[in-house]
């Protein structure tokens, strides 16, 4: 029976099936739409069966379907690590996909780590904000900021976040309450959503006109604060290595009431099993926040919920 089963017409269905589009199966296949229809036809036909539902648009499963789809899943899975332990010489790719400010303030400052940590493993490091939906298989893992977008994937919140004002030594010393505040220049990052605003309703204390300088990125942010030019509202995630340095410092601390939530999740297709490379970084990143000291509040593995309501970076 199964050598009448073409592999052509599995791969056309499971991609099918795990991309939610005949379209962006054929994409990913490098066949037409067309082609792809006709091989999970055939693949019917050689079964017997009806594996996909056309009278609906959205081509749902039929209760056939849905239970050989997951043998195909595991088969498909199966093979793929297979491949991985006949072929253990051959270096280990992660891609990772990443929010920018997430990547050049936290993530690849730590690769040399990372790296030293797990030898054999190659790290390739995108980032932007066109957040990856998996359905070109051009990432493993993407880390967001914000609500996450795509769907069928696997979502794990990174940390819970303390956001409060942090500029240099000598912006500081003119800080000694909230109030002071009022009488600096404030650098505004107009892309997050927890804002100034929040933080001035948080404390009481009604809110400034936005003025000052603006910057679409906390990496940008955070080095404008660096130079003197203000006073950011940010992330101590973020911000840790000019915090730890003292090239930040955070006036306010223990005086004012700081916001606290999770900016960013790690985001992974949802499939069986798990990349293990995916987690050997998820567990990584944890190791590396919980040692980050008391700037940090929670690591991932402490935070409930899927975190699906966040902020846009």
């Amino acid at each position: 029976m199964i050598g009448s089963v073409s592999l052509r017409g599995l791969r056309a269905f499971e991609a099918v099936v795990r991309l939610g589009s005949f379209k962006v199966a054929a994409q990913e296949l490098n066949l037409t739409p067309s082609a792809v229809s006709h091989a999970v036809i055939a693949l019917e036909r050689s079964l017997g069966v009806t594996l996909i539902d056309r009278r609906n648009r959205d081509g749902r499963l039929t209760d056939r379907g849905e239970n050989f789809y997951r043998h195909v899943r595991s088969a498909f899975d199966q093979l793929q690590q297979g491949i991985e332990e006949a072929a253990p010489s051959a270096p280990r790719l992660l891609r990772v996909h990443s929010a920018p400010s997430f990547a050049a303030a936290w993530l690849s400052p730590r690769l040399p780590r990372f790296l030293a940590q797990h030898p054999g493993v190659e790290v390739r490091l995108s980032a932007g904000t066109d957040y990856s939906h998996f359905s070109n298989d051009d990432c493993d893992v993407d880390i967001v900021y914000g609500s996450v977008r795509a769907s069928q994937v696997e979502v794990q919140p990174i940390a819970v976040e303390r956001v409060a004002p942090m500029c240099a030594p000598e912006v500081a010393r003119r800080i000694r309450t909230a109030d002071d505040l009022l009488k600096q220049r404030l650098i505004q990052s107009d892309n997050k959503t927890v804002r100034w605003s929040h933080w001035f309703d948080a404390n009481g204390i009604r809110s400034p006109k936005p003025q000052g300088i603006h910057f679409d990125r906390s990496s940008l942010a955070i080095a404008a604060a660096v130079d003197g030019l203000g006073i950011a509202l940010e992330s101590t995630l973020l911000a840790e290595r000019e915090l730890s340095s003292g090239r930040l410092v955070m006036p306010l601390l223990n005086i004012s009431n700081d916001i606290e939530y999770v900016g960013h999740h790690l985001v992974y297709p949802k499939r069986t099993p798990t990349n293990k490379l995916v987690t050997i970084l998820a567990t990584w990143m944890s190791a590396e926040i919980a040692e980050a000291g008391p700037l940090m509040l929670t690591t991932a593995s402490a935070v409930q919920g899927d975190g699906r309501d966040s902020a846009i970076e």
